[in-house]
């Protein structure tokens, strides 16, 4: 009886929200949870909403409280300070008790109705459900660096990672150990799709921000992408070894030419630019090759230090 009992209770969805400078979205993103909420019950599944405040310096705190007190089952995590949207999306899996789950921007750029196209084929039986963006609306700099950065994860990350990448991404409950086990700093998307369920996927025409402005910094890309590459990838040290590899040759083959001329007397008195220039190059070479190798022991050292990824200050359940 009771395992009869387990099979026809409804289906629970977790949709896990990470906050940071959001309180102007939040009232009209909750408005439209609700809605999806609604449809979700046509469907036969419920709805748990996990909301994680990132150390934001605006309202977003209160306005996540005024969520939690119209709908009491909400949960609301708010975090001592910032500690980055990966931070915040693990925290948030760390609360989820649905058997599938999902991560959903607090900008209103990815609607909820795109999730229910996602939870038809999860409730067919597909275990890993992406959504790849056909378009969207975002400044041109944004774009190109975006279009950059899917460039170079493709040619030396996993080839078959979706060219112009995915945000939205829906997960049955049997990845969520390997979600929350990940190591610190790790790109998320690129990890789940890295774990080889096979995906289902969709695609969208993702929203223009309407509400505040992105802070998705510059820097914060950058180190996004090197945690990416040192997190997923050897080819950079790789690189450098072939680099210093073929310096190495092309040395000896000039000092084999060096030694051969001077044996035949037809030596030429090199000039001070030449060798200023070689010099400056090889340290340049060098200094680079350093600061790869520090990215990596870097991620190492702080993948063993025992520092939190992330500290709660208050939990709302």
């Amino acid at each position: 009886m009771g395992d009869l009992g387990v099979e026809n209770r409804r289906k629970l969805l977790s949709v896990v929200v990470p906050v940071y400078y959001n309180e102007a979205s939040l009232p009209e993103l909750f408005a439209e949870l609700l809605t999806f909420e609604e449809q979700l019950l046509q469907r036969d599944v419920e709805l748990e909403l996990i909301f994680v405040n990132d150390g934001s310096g605006d309202r977003s705190l209160a306005e996540l409280l005024a969520i939690k007190k119209a709908r009491p089952t909400t949960k609301v995590i708010s975090l001592s300070r910032n500690f980055g949207a990966v931070a915040a999306s693990k925290t948030g899996f760390s609360f989820v008790t649905g058997d599938a789950f999902i991560l959903l921007a607090a900008d209103l750029q990815d609607h909820p109705r795109q999730i229910l196209l996602m939870l038809d084929h999860w409730l067919a039986g597909s275990k890993f459900v992406i959504s790849t963006r056909a378009t969207r609306k975002d400044p041109p700099t944004s774009m190109l660096l975006a279009w950059l950065y899917y460039r170079v994860i493709t040619r030396i990350v996993l080839a078959d990672y979706p060219r112009g990448g995915f945000d939205l991404m829906l997960m049955d409950r049997i990845m969520l150990p390997y979600m929350l086990n990940s190591t610190k700093n790790t790109n998320p998307n690129l990890y789940a799709y890295w774990l080889g369920f096979k995906p289902t996927t969709l695609s969208y025409d993702r929203g223009e921000r309407r509400h505040g402005a992105s802070r998705w910094t510059f820097s914060k890309k950058v180190t996004f992408f090197l945690d990416t590459v040192c997190g997923f990838t050897v080819i950079p040290i790789r690189l450098m070894s072939l680099g210093g590899f073929i310096a190495a040759v092309l040395s000896g083959l000039y000092g084999i030419d060096i030694i051969v001329a001077a044996i035949r007397g037809k030596v030429p008195v090199e000039g001070f630019a030449t060798l200023a220039a070689l010099i400056s190059f090889f340290c340049g070479l060098i200094l680079i090759m350093l600061g790869t190798l520090g990215e990596y022991l870097w991620r190492v050292f702080d993948a063993v230090s025992n520092k939190p990824e992330a500290v709660i200050d208050e939990a709302f359940l």
